[in-house]
């Protein structure tokens, strides 16, 4: 029995595979993880090989009840928000934080394939034939364990309603493809969806690797004539757009808070100016999920800042 299984990795790509040769799934906003039963023995192993059969002890506890003697499952460690949606966020809260040490009791193991079984190495099985022997491993079993379902061969629309609902995007997968470690050859394919909106610049946090720029802008949208903040982004800018950045900014500092929040070594500005910014998603506490910077404009250049709507 393998000891580690480096996972197969999605290629990322801008639409979806066509054709009946390629199954369609939601991708799961998570860890990755590879379960092993072994006797004696279970681990639950990260992308990086770290076990942290600890820190899942329901996914553990749940893996019991298969029945096998041995086995790896390849699937996403996630927890679930009131809508049934992966968030990432949540789990990292349930973990305790970046960095954390806290045991994840709320995660669910999304199973989505099945390496090795009771003695023997499936990988070089086709996909078809692994999925039939993981449903009939996983079926009607409650608790931690659930599996990633196969939505149908229509890749675009999957695709354009994954986005409608707010979840990450899809993975498609080759149905008479064996499993191969790494991205390489393309069996798996992901796409991810992605939203763009205008948010107002509210302060920014000042790089402590390069002293004159910036490491984080803290943002805020409009809400009933005001504005409330919805987190910060840190990626998308280069070295010399982080320190034009920082300068500009720097003219518009105020010691008066734009938003409610409270964030340790934050610098407030006057609210002149927007960022175009990509994200994801939204997550349970209305912040930005995985934003990324692509632009700046002055508010007045820029009539159509981001709104979220009243609570009704």
């Amino acid at each position: 029995m393998p000891r580690r299984i480096e996972p197969c990795s999605p290629v990322l790509e801008k639409k979806p595979p066509e054709g009946a040769q390629w199954v369609h799934e939601i991708k799961w906003d998570g860890y990755r993880i590879h379960v092993h039963v072994e006797p004696g023995a279970i681990r639950i192993l990260t992308s990086g090989g770290h076990d942290w059969a600890r820190r899942f002890p329901s996914i553990s506890e749940a893996v019991k009840q298969l029945g096998a003697r041995t086995l790896i499952l390849d699937g996403e460690a996630v927890v679930l928000d009131k809508q049934g949606r992966s968030d990432f966020s949540l789990l990292q809260q349930a973990l305790g934080g970046k960095g954390g040490t806290r045991n994840a009791g709320a995660a669910q193991l999304v199973a989505f394939d099945l390496l090795y079984l009771d003695g023997q190495d499936l990988r070089r099985r086709p996909l078809a034939e692994r999925r039939r022997m993981l449903e009939a491993l996983v079926q009607d079993k409650n608790g931690a364990i659930f599996l990633s379902e196969w939505l149908g061969t229509d890749g675009g629309t999957l695709f354009r309603i994954a986005c409608e609902h707010g979840l990450e995007g899809i993975v498609s997968k080759k149905l008479d493809a064996p499993y191969h470690s790494g991205d390489k050859p393309r069996v798996w394919v992901k796409v991810k969806c992605e939203q763009r909106g205008n948010f107002i610049i509210v302060g920014f946090e000042r790089s402590t690797a390069l002293p004159s720029h910036i490491s984080r802008l803290m943002l805020a949208a409009r809400k009933e004539g005001g504005l409330v903040y919805v987190g910060s982004v840190g990626t998308g800018w280069s070295d010399k757009e982080s320190l034009a950045l920082r300068e500009l900014l720097e003219m518009v500092e105020t010691g008066e808070k734009p938003v409610a929040v409270s964030r340790k070594g934050a610098v407030f500005v006057e609210p002149r100016f927007s960022a175009a910014i990509t994200f994801r998603a939204w997550t349970e506490d209305k912040k930005l999920r995985h934003p990324s910077w692509k632009g700046i404009a002055a508010v007045e250049d820029c009539p159509e800042v981001y709104e979220i709507a009243a609570e009704s």
